[in-house]
């Protein structure tokens, strides 16, 4: 099925005020709301983040694009992942909630119930290949998160084999800091960082066969997990696989020794650059960068999760 962005997704949020439930966090994109003693409203806002600063411009129909292409993927990935467990539950409003029209129609499409977990202190990330941060300790020491890697990969280069980077999370408006896999069983214990290794690199390695599949190239992305409390089980949560948690490549064009083609916020990401605002708070993005990124997001969102 098609999607046509004019017609399916609310209209722009930077900021949202739901007072009809409690409010938990908020974070650089979304707004945490308390729906039950096993249940929370995962809201995702049109606030988009570059370079650790959340900007003040939204970005039409982003929200509504993370949550579609999140319901996907918790959808698929628990067929391709033998024992994955999501913390997805719905994307329907519950009808019990007392809601105000108006709040409904604010959260309708941008919204997710998702269940409660004690969400362990690590960005999962998974890297297939040689870009950003990766690319850049790579050239200067041979290294990733201070693993030894192959000699040889040029910028943008297929890594031998997918290599789980972590790094710690940090409040917003501060930096995560990449960390070496045993400095997260430090942080986590050993038991749930093998775990969450594991999970990670099993679902990287199957969502990367069936994007490539779709012309997408997922060059690195990253995960959250929590603990369910009752069993003890690592679940994944969060969002996964969007263009705010991957980089996505188009396979079509792809050339390693160069930058890629991308669908997510390079656009942003690329005007920040050349008017040299990297990291400047308040900075406004033009109308042709906004629409530009938000197309990049459709496109992302029509070749992996439409027919």
């Amino acid at each position: 099925m098609a999607e046509n962005s004019s017609s399916t997704a609310p209209q722009a949020a930077h900021s949202l005020t739901v007072s009809s439930l409690p409010h938990l966090s908020t974070g650089k994109v979304r707004e945490l709301y308390d729906l039950s003693p096993t249940t929370l409203l995962f809201v995702s806002t049109d606030r988009l983040s570059a370079y650790d600063v959340v900007l003040p411009t939204p970005i039409p129909d982003k929200g509504a694009i993370l949550t579609k292409a999140s319901e996907f993927w918790f959808d698929l990935l628990p067929r391709l992942v033998p024992g994955l467990r999501t913390h997805f539950v719905s994307s329907s409003l519950p009808s019990s909630v007392p809601l105000t029209p108006a709040e409904r129609t604010l959260l309708e499409g941008r919204s997710m119930q998702v269940r409660k977990l004690r969400i362990l202190p690590v960005e999962a990330i998974v890297r297939g290949y040689l870009t950003g941060s990766a690319w850049k300790e790579y050239r200067a020491r041979g290294t990733v998160h201070g693993i030894d890697v192959a000699p040889g990969i040029r910028q943008c280069g297929r890594l031998p084999e997918p290599l789980y980077t972590p790094s710690t999370k940090a409040p917003v408006g501060q930096h995560d800091e990449n960390i070496h896999p045993s400095q997260a069983a430090a942080l986590i214990g050993a038991e749930y960082a093998a775990k969450v290794e594991d999970l990670s690199l099993a679902i990287y390695k199957a969502a990367a066969a069936y994007a490539l599949g779709r012309g997408i190239i997922i060059a690195d992305t990253k995960f959250e997990f929590g603990v369910d409390e009752e069993t003890g089980e690592v679940v994944l949560a969060d969002e996964v696989l969007t263009p705010d948690s991957s980089r996505f490549w188009a396979a079509a064009s792809y050339e390693e020794g160069r930058d890629q083609e991308s669908f997510d916020k390079q656009p942003v990401r690329n005007w920040l650059t050349e008017h040299k605002l990297n990291g400047k708070e308040g900075v406004e993005l033009p109308g042709d960068v906004v629409r530009a990124t938000t197309e990049r997001y459709w496109d992302a969102y029509r070749k992996l999760a439409t027919e």
